[in-house]
């Protein structure tokens, strides 16, 4: 249940206070229960000249299919733990300089400790030559039961793409314009290396192509995030984890890639990085300057109204974008002590957009006979820099791979934006002068964070995780537009305004894991109590205080060697951001623009999931949200009249989501590994808007196949496709479109470099074909874009190649929240 409470502005300070300390206290909140904890492998690594190697790379495959599970490195003592799932079939492979891999025989993992026989590695034939490289490439995709990992650093289709072309291409990811989906459902909380991101529609997508993809480590894909996440984001939670090198020494790498569509897309960049025994200092800097098109037709019909008589219009739009975008990440990690890591490090993302769109209008009477016309070209200058730090803490109690761990972390960000408009109107029937609209507009967010997280082991193999975090939001805007018609200029007092938004989110979690018998089971609740201002300058404020809890439950019971059962329940919230609420407008041409609707409720989601996984890889699973006051995105007339319409988010009143979810993982052969997922869905919408009733849904589908090649001569490739058929969704109902990608990849220079050459969507089939229904208006739009392009990349990695041991590593904020997650 949600409870809104309207107060003056005075008592807001108040409420953040109040709700807090309470909020706080939960912390110390009875625990009960038994939860999921983790079983383990461990043994020591020899030589037949020594009993023990220290740093020999150990890793936990599973038995069916060789996947590795998890890797960690041997002590000084030859030791090594490797914590996994209990009931399941396993194999341990151990490889180290000059010594070949030792493969051990398959076991099943019993609950508590399995101790194996000591291992001893046997000499190459290759430990007489002067340099030997070991290497090993992740998958492409791991599937795990609550979430899909892409590990996209050694893609060859990342080479020059941006993060958004990335995503576009992750399983079950939509990008459909600027909006982002994740398996046939909007709402979703992005976070950037543990950080949350709080932008939504066309600031996020402007956001994630300046990101280079270049950047990238790993996509992860959480369709049932446990406690210690927000509770933002009913679809889930997309996690982008940025590269961080791991090699000794002082090394680095340097990258450049050039690419062709109808314009042409440069990116290069440049990492550095120094560890040693107790520090490690590290940046990267990337530049990107891309130039594209996007082309839309657009064909609309209004109905008569009593202030406006019917009509219909056709448009086409051409826009020529340059985007230049300068990204950088410093940051220190320090051992403090032997057990207490430090961690600082700062980020910047400095952005600008130059665009020109050209307009022309056609608008028809009632009858259909041609009545006015007139062209319109827009200039925009967007600027968005952004800047971000981070302190974080981690120490763990002892010793123990399962001591008790506290970590801590105090983030702040602020992202600007300054956009400069010129709409320029030409009328050619009836004729008349042009007129000039300028616009001045610019923003200021900033976000503050601070965490604590916990976690310590429990009688019976149960552990217990618990948090607290405080989130503060505030966002200043201001636009001035003026009006320039046959010479005088004035301010246009009806649509210059300025809106203030705050936000504050104080919440605590608790988590417990536990597994028995063959079952394993995660228990959490969040609480979380938010309070939000929304002022605008012409408008009384608009307070709400609301409190709510979010349970998540995740239940895994393994059948026997084949089969395993997995049944999760998850609450969820979709809070408006900054942008849906701000009610300032951004013209897009003379008849179109985009604002915010002050007067959005939260959206809240139950969302029920049972899996079940085949041979440990295969999987299959059934799903069900409700979602009650669903925000949606829509295209309407405008109040204005005078036949403009308006793109902004509303509430609709109910929405029910069904989704079948396949997914198969398959080696072919010892060079060709395939990873292939089919999301079927039906999505249902009930609600009213603009004297439209509404009751709609239809079944669809999102298909994604990609295949890997392990090529001789240090060849690989890459080859991936998708489909997303016909869907409804709310008023707006798109059509089928797909993108098939290719790409080549080759080592040089015993390994430092990488060439890399890849084509993304060869056929060109991903234009948008979209049609928004009501009652009295109807809108069909054609989008295209400069996706269909052609990009060579070099990098070249140089300095120290060896790899630091894991338990050596001074992790930053972003692992350790990973971490605290479960992941």
């Amino acid at each position: 249940m949600v409870v809104h409470v309207t107060l003056f502005r005075s008592d807001f300070a108040l409420y953040q206070l109040k709700w807090a300390l309470l909020v706080s206290g939960l912390l110390a909140l009875p625990l009960a229960g038994r939860a999921q904890v983790r079983a383990a492998v461990r043994g020591t690594v020899g030589s037949g000249s020594s009993p023990a190697l220290e740093l020999a790379t150990v890793t936990l495959h599973r038995a069916t299919d060789s996947v590795a599970v998890k890797t960690e490195f041997s002590d000084k003592q030859g030791a090594f733990r490797l914590e996994a799932v209990a009931g399941r079939r396993y194999r341990v492979s151990v490889a180290q300089v000059g010594f070949g891999r030792y493969w051990s025989p398959a076991f099943e993992l019993p609950g508590g400790v399995l101790t194996l026989p000591a291992i001893i590695l046997v000499p190459s034939q290759a430990a007489s030559l002067k340099d030997v490289t070991v290497t090993a490439r992740r998958p492409l995709f791991e599937h795990r039961p609550d979430r899909t990992i892409m590990n996209v650093a050694d893609s060859p289709l990342a080479a020059g793409a941006t993060t958004l072309d990335v995503l576009g291409r992750a399983p079950g990811v939509t990008v459909d314009g600027d909006n982002l989906g994740l398996r046939g459902r909007q709402g979703l909380l992005l976070i950037l290396d543990g950080k949350r991101v709080p932008l939504t529609g066309a600031e996020l997508a402007d956001y994630l192509r300046a990101l280079p993809a270049e950047q990238l480590q790993s996509i992860e894909l959480i369709t049932n995030p446990p406690a210690s996440y927000d509770a933002q984001g009913g679809a889930g939670v997309i996690a982008i984890n940025l590269k961080k090198d791991q090699r000794l020494g002082t090394n680095g790498s340097a990258n450049a890639s050039y690419g062709r569509g109808e314009y042409g897309k440069f990116t290069g960049g440049l990492t550095l990085n120094h560890r040693r025994k107790n520090l490690n200092a590290y940046g990267n800097y990337t530049y990107t300057d891309r130039r594209y098109f996007t082309r839309i037709d657009d064909e609309r019909q209004f109905v008569a109204t009593p202030s406006l008589p019917a009509a219909s219009s056709v448009l086409t739009n051409n826009q020529v974008s340059q985007l230049r975008s300068h990204a950088a990440k410093l940051g220190l990690d320090l051992n403090l002590t032997k057990r207490t890591l430090l961690g600082v490090s700062v980020t910047g993302l400095a952005s600008q957009t130059q665009a020109t769109t050209t307009n022309q209008t056609q608008l028809y009477g009632a009858n259909g006979a041609p009545a006015d016309r007139y062209a319109s070209e827009v200039a925009q200058d967007i600027n968005r820099p952004s800047g971000s730090a981070n302190l974080n803490l981690r120490h763990p109690f002892a010793d123990s791979a399962n001591a008790a761990t506290l970590t801590a972390d105090a983030d702040y960000a602020r992202y600007r934006t300054t956009r400069l408009l010129d709409l320029t109107t030409y009328f050619d029937a009836p004729a008349q002068a042009p007129t000039l609209l300028t616009g001045d507009q610019r923003s200021t967010l900033s976000i503050g964070t601070a965490r604590a997280d916990y976690s310590r082991p429990l009688r019976h193999r149960a552990r217990l995780e618990a948090g607290a975090k405080v989130t503060r939001i505030t966002s200043d805007n201001e636009v001035v537009f003026a009006n320039t018609a046959n010479g005088p200029r004035t301010i246009d007092l009806a649509i210059s305004n300025q809106f203030r938004y705050e936000e504050n989110v104080n919440a605590a979690y608790v988590n417990l894991h536990g597994s028995a018998f063959k079952t394993t089971l995660q228990a959490g609740l969040r609480a979380e109590q938010s309070n939000t201002l929304a002022a605008p300058s012409d408008a009384a404020s608009r307070t709400q205080h609301y409190f709510q809890l979010f349970p998540s439950v995740v239940a895994e019971r393994t059948l026997n060697d084949r089969h395993a059962l997995a049944l999760s329940l998850t609450r969820r919230i979709d809070r408006p951001s900054y942008v849906q609420v701000n009610p300032l407008r951004a013209y897009l041409n003379a008849t179109s623009y985009s604002a915010g609707n002050p007067y959005l409720m939260p959206a809240t989601s139950y969302n029920f999931e049972l899996t079940h996984t085949y041979r440990q890889k295969f999987s299959t699973a059934l799903a069900y949200a409700r979602t009650d006051q669903p925000i949606v995105n829509v295209v309407q007339p405008s109040p204005d009249g005078n036949h403009l319409v308006v793109n902004q988010d509303v509430n609709l009143r109910t929405q029910h989501f069904y989704t079948l979810t396949l997914t198969a993982p398959v080696t072919l052969t010892k060079w060709w590994e395939l990873y292939a997922t089919g999301f079927f869905y039906y999505n249902r919408f009930l609600g009213q808007l603009n004297g439209t009733d509404l009751d709609r849904g239809q079944v669809a589908c999102n298909l994604t196949l990609n295949s890997s090649f392990t090529l001789p001569k240090g060849w690989s490739a890459e080859l991936n496709g998708f489909y997303e058929s016909r869907e409804v969704y709310g008023f707006e109902a798109l059509r089928a479109r797909g993108q098939v990608a290719a790409g080549l990849q080759k080592s040089l220079w015993s390994q430092k470099g990488t060439f890399r050459l890849n084509v993304a969507d060869i056929f060109y089939t991903t234009p948008i074909n979209s049609t928004y229904t009501f009652a009295n208006f109807t809108e069909r739009f054609y989008r295209r874009q400069d996706l269909r392009v052609v990009t060579a990349a070099l990098t070249y990695r140089f300095g120290n190649s060896k790899v630091a041991a894991a338990r050596k590593r001074a992790a930053g904020a972003e692992e350790e929240l990973r971490r605290a997650a479960g992941q």
